[in-house]
């Protein structure tokens, strides 16, 4: 499992973890990351929105169809070897092993058992992939192609989730090691990134309204929702 990692408020940029646990093989012992990615720095973008959001419980539509995320999973990055080729993917791991309701009449969420059997894991590779880190680092990188869905058989590589399941977004940076043996180290040329204010509960329509009022009130693509009578939400 990648080290996982929380900020403080204050930074609202996390750092590669130096170490971690080595394969069986080493004994064990922690072994150092690569050093073209031991520099690297991830900022969230768009951090008051997503806090703002985790303040409410954060709800993300899943559809058959598939259904982008709002707010976008944006990252700014920094520390990576310009001359070196990373690739960036994104995946979706359960925080817990429960399923959840939404209660009306209180307005939160309650577990409402043990969680369905998981999901397909999926990860999703950011389409300009691969690509040296001062192509990465020039501007902001945005997951805006990422849709979710709750269709066990997709076969158009979105991310599938279980409805009514909380879900914490995981973002890799993957060294691409020209060496030969690049296999032999890959361990130590990746390094996982998690802000726990994007976690999220998967629902197939909002629940919580003022969720939705948020979502569009923050959420430009949203008009047509504007325009719907509100007693139909």
């Amino acid at each position: 499992e990648p080290h996982r990692h929380s900020a403080s408020p204050r930074t609202l940029s996390h750092r590669c973890a130096l170490t971690l646990p080595c394969c069986a093989e080493a004994g064990g012992a922690t072994c150092a990351k690569a050093p073209q990615v031991t520099g690297v720095t991830v900022q969230l973008e768009m951090h008051a929105l997503w806090q703002q959001f985790d303040q409410l419980g954060t709800e993300m539509i899943v559809t058959k169809a598939g259904r982008r995320m709002f707010p976008t999973f944006q990252v700014s990055i920094s520390g990576m070897d310009p001359a070196a080729e990373y690739v960036l993917l994104m995946d979706f791991i359960p925080v817990d092993d429960k399923r959840y309701r939404y209660a009306f009449h209180s307005s939160s969420w309650l577990v409402a058992g043990r969680a369905d059997v998981a999901a397909p894991g999926r990860m999703h590779f950011h389409p300009d992939s691969p690509a040296r880190g001062s192509q990465w680092m020039k501007q902001m990188v945005s997951f805006d192609a990422l849709k979710l869905t709750n269709n066990l058989l997709d076969d158009n590589g979105h991310m599938i989730l279980n409805s009514m399941h909380r879900y914490q977004p995981r973002f890799h940076v993957v060294y691409v090691d020209p060496r030969r043996d690049s296999q032999l180290h890959a361990h130590r040329n990746f390094c996982t990134f998690s802000f726990p204010e994007t976690r999220f509960i998967a629902v197939t329509a909002y629940q919580n309204h003022r969720i939705t009022q948020l979502k569009i009130a923050s959420n430009p693509f949203a008009k047509g929702f504007r325009t719907t009578d509100p007693d139909a939400w």
